[in-house]
């Protein structure tokens, strides 16, 4: 009887662990291969009757900053002690001058919400649209990496949020924030961790991530700006990719030494670049897209490293392009098409080759038109879940013959302002069956298997 017990048991494991051994889970921005796929397997394809389920919901202050989940743990930034005077501000920082308040990183878990642990700083915000840190928090084994909206960049213990080594970026560099706050996400490569700083000579400044002595520092740009580094390897060679307000650079990731860049763009006049969407790698090819300046292409080249422009979109009216000029919304690339929102809300398909118009949708949006609307696009079991800043999680399916909406349900209420609409600008991670969101009011975990 025993044994039988004992096979039993074996059995209901082994039927049990590919359950187990799918889940995934979500340390950085855009997942854990930073390239926006969720990868588990067995979620909905459809919600219930009045939505997923809620697994829990817990209060938070204001912010950009989505959430990212490693080993049952969450961590997430908001702003605290500036009584949501940053909600008010909006794009206009010499309105109000100076805020006093704080920042907070948390440490919660997945399962429950309980919070674990929290680390608090004072922080006064001299930035636009002030009313909160904007990075995702990378998770790395024992460590978590946080880069504020001021500059403050540090290193904590996942375990109990124990402060291993931090900085002051603008302090130490003589660097000012963007005007827009630091929002490019730290990024940990090996024994590396490298940011975009500003001043000069430091425009990007690697650190070692157990101790924060840096390694090297580089370059001298206009504006470090908000866009993701990335690392591209090929034959063998890596070679850290760099999107600024002066173009685009090629760095050897270890020594920090340049190997070429491309200006992007080329003219200089206003509105200035706003150099935000993450980048997206097609095979050697390396697009970039920008509301007022359009889209770029570039074919890389390895041993040595060598670059090639495809094309440019730059046309002085990007509201009449026929391709595509994102603003903050990362488009999505399948089968030689690009998928992504443009600066008033509009979807847009195009083609990779040339960065022509297939279709447009406007339908995205519940309201429109949606000036400035953004969507978080994550690929998953060939179709894609979009998380609206309208608070709405669409589940769709894109090609070349458009837009199928499967369905969409309501997850969070806007609570931020830009351009006369409420917002949710705070991307989502995607996790063990669940999608973890945040407002400037509270955050939530919502079962999608």
């Amino acid at each position: 009887m025993k044994t039988w017990l004992r096979n039993f048991a074996c059995l209901c494991l082994g039927l049990c662990l590919p359950a187990v051994l799918s889940a995934d889970d979500w340390p950085r921005w855009m997942g854990e291969k930073m390239d926006g796929v969720w990868r588990e397997t067995g979620i909905l394809e459809k919600f219930p009757e009045g939505g997923p389920k809620v697994r829990w919901r817990m209060p938070i202050g204001p912010g950009y900053t989505g959430p990212s989940v490693a080993n049952g743990r969450l961590f997430v930034m908001d702003r605290t002690k500036d009584e949501d005077k940053g909600l008010t501000v909006e794009n206009d920082i010499r309105k109000t001058g100076a805020i006093p308040g704080g920042e907070r990183i948390q440490c919660l878990d997945a399962a429950t919400g309980k919070e674990l642990w929290s680390h608090q700083y004072d922080c006064p915000y001299k930035i636009a649209y002030p009313t909160g840190p904007r990075c995702t928090p990378a998770v790395d084994g024992d460590y978590v990496y946080t880069l504020g909206a001021m500059g403050h960049l540090k290193c904590l213990k996942v375990a109990d949020g124990t402060v291993v080594w931090e900085k002051s970026l603008t302090e130490l560099y003589g660097s000012k924030p963007p005007p827009w706050g630091y929002a490019s996400h730290p990024l940990v490569d090996g024994p590396r961790l490298i940011v975009p700083v500003g001043g000069e000579g430091s425009a990007i400044v690697c650190f070692d991530k157990l101790t924060g002595e840096e390694r090297w520092k580089a370059l001298t740009v206009s504006d470090v700006a908000y866009s993701p580094l990335m690392i591209y390897e090929q034959n063998g060679e890596r070679q850290l990719l760099a999107w600024n307000g002066d173009g685009v650079d090629s760095l050897n990731p270890e020594s920090g030494a340049a190997n070429w860049h491309v200006v992007f763009p080329e003219e200089k006049a206003q509105p200035a670049a706003t150099t935000i969407v993450t980048p997206r790698m097609i095979g050697n090819l390396y697009f970039v897209t920008e509301y007022y300046k359009g889209s770029l292409l570039l074919e890389i080249g390895s041993n040595p490293p060598s670059v090639k422009e495809v094309y440019r979109t730059y046309k002085t009216d990007p509201r009449n392009e026929n391709s595509l000029n994102a603003l903050m919304s990362t488009p999505v690339v399948k089968d030689g098409h690009i998928y992504g929102v443009d600066g008033e809300g509009e979807f847009r398909c195009v083609t990779v080759e040339k960065n022509e118009l297939v279709w447009r949708d406007k339908k995205v949006f519940a309201k429109n038109p949606a000036m400035f609307g953004t969507l978080f696009i994550v690929e998953n079991d060939g179709r894609y879940l979009m998380f609206s800043d309208e608070g709405e999680l669409i589940i769709a399916k894109l090609s070349p013959s458009g837009f199928e909406q499967v369905d969409r349900t309501k997850i969070l209420e806007p609570t931020g302002a830009a351009r006369g609409r409420k917002i949710v600008w705070a991307h989502p991670a995607f996790s063990n069956g669940c999608m973890f969101a945040r407002n400037d009011k509270e955050i939530v975990c919502v079962e999608l298997k």
